[in-house]
């Protein structure tokens, strides 16, 4: 079996990872009296609707979120050469053209989809074949296909198994193939399932070996907490009873969560706080920061990036659906690197392309353009007053009208 990727696109950011095609169908009138149980009976037909087919994982939520704020983006996920294979490939077309070029056709192998079973009034359940994902390696990712940009943002390695297998040996060749063109390393997790091999995974280790690779680093306050302080994790889900801790979140842990990340290797963390915004924490050397490849701050722009604490607000808006929030928040934060902004503006601008995500119910249709954003941003937008408890923490005068960013100061 070979693994090809096609023609090649010249653009500023690589986004690479995990990729599947979301078949949804309408379920719409098949709601259960009590549960989904009583939907799921052996024998049983149930009527549904028509399907919705959409791409979904972190290229096609990251990478389209990119692409409809402006920035030129390549796009390399892997699939199968079979009629779903095919078909994300055509959806990825219908956002534009040239956006299926760099994508990986694997000969012989299969691509992952998803099941989506969502009636009204039950949570849903996800019917998941991991496909080609699981055999996405470094060598996938050759490094012609690489140069000319000036990011690489990898998605999602939790749930490819090549990522993870062997104290995550391949997933650091890859960022350090990206690492070696001089291109800024970005890195977003998904949270596994404890009970499967990746939740197995002995995360610490492998984040320990490829975070001085990974210039920022990305994942929720959930995913990281579950990786680095399993114990915790699980005490708080046994507490409130629940597996959706965002609610839970203080000051203190997302330091100490992020000091860790930084001790080591990221030069900068973010950490995704669902509704309760969106946590920033850099580090204080100044030759890692601006050791971070061609979106590394420079000048009077490296102090301003230089050891800062902050959190930013969601912005208010009326939620018609969540999905890919996160990873279009991603989106936003990226873009301000590449366009050099300040960590105040980088933020507002990820907060504000995810707000402009949850307005609509699929994943990215919602994100407007770059500049559409920023005029929403200086025309007053209101911030949310919800974040977390955050004792001994100011707001910043600075990051524009109603921004309600705080930070918290360093002591010298």
């Amino acid at each position: 079996m070979s693994a090809k990727p096609t023609e090649h696109a010249a653009a500023d950011i690589v986004v690479a990872g995990h990729i599947c095609l979301d078949v949804i169908p309408s379920i719409a009138g098949a709601k259960p009296a009590s549960g989904l149980g009583d939907l799921l009976v052996p024998g049983k037909l149930v009527e549904v609707g028509p399907a919705v087919l959409s791409t979904g994982g972190s290229v096609s939520n990251t990478g389209l979120s990119l692409h409809r704020l402006g920035f030129p983006v390549k796009l390399m996920g892997k699939v199968g050469d079979d009629p779903f294979g095919d078909l994300i490939r055509k959806k990825l077309r219908e956002h534009g053209e040239r956006l299926a070029d760099g994508m990986i056709v694997a000969s012989g192998e299969t691509s992952s989809y998803s099941v989506v079973i969502s009636p009204p009034g039950v949570d849903r359940i996800f019917l998941h074949a991991t496909g080609a994902n699981d055999t996405f390696a470094a060598a996938d990712v050759p490094a012609d296909s690489l140069r000319g940009a000036k990011a690489f943002h990898f998605g999602y390695p939790p749930l490819m198994r090549r990522m993870y297998e062997d104290g995550g040996a391949e997933l650091e060749s890859l960022l350090a193939k990206a690492k070696a063109e001089g291109l800024t390393v970005s890195l977003d997790l998904a949270r596994p399932d404890p009970e499967s091999p990746a939740g197995r995974a002995d995360w610490r280790a492998i984040l320990a070996r490829v975070l001085p690779l990974a210039d920022v680093f990305l994942p929720s306050f959930e995913e990281i907490l579950y990786m680095l302080r399993p114990d915790r994790y699980l005490e708080l889900v046994e507490l409130h009873g629940t597996s959706e801790l965002l609610a839970y979140a203080d000051g203190p842990l997302l330091g100490s969560l992020s000091e860790e990340l930084l001790s080591m290797g990221a030069a900068i963390v973010g950490l995704k706080l669902g509704e309760f915004g969106f946590y920033l924490r850099t580090t204080a050397d100044a030759g890692r920061l601006g050791g971070m490849g061609a979106c590394a701050p420079a000048g009077e722009k490296l102090a301003k990036w230089l050891d800062r604490e902050l959190l930013v607000p969601c912005y208010e808006v009326e939620v018609a659906g969540t999905t890919g929030a996160g990873d279009c928040t991603i989106a936003g934060f990226l873009g301000g690197l590449l366009r050099g902004l300040d960590p105040e503006d980088a933020l507002l601008a990820a907060v504000g392309a995810g707000a402009c995500n949850v307005e609509r119910a699929d994943a990215v249709s919602g994100v407007r353009s770059w500049d559409e954003i920023r005029e929403r941003i200086a025309s007053g937008w209101r911030s949310s007053e919800r974040v977390p408890s955050l004792p001994g923490w100011s707001r910043v005068s600075e990051g524009g009208s109603g921004s309600g960013i705080r930070e918290k100061r360093r002591s010298n």
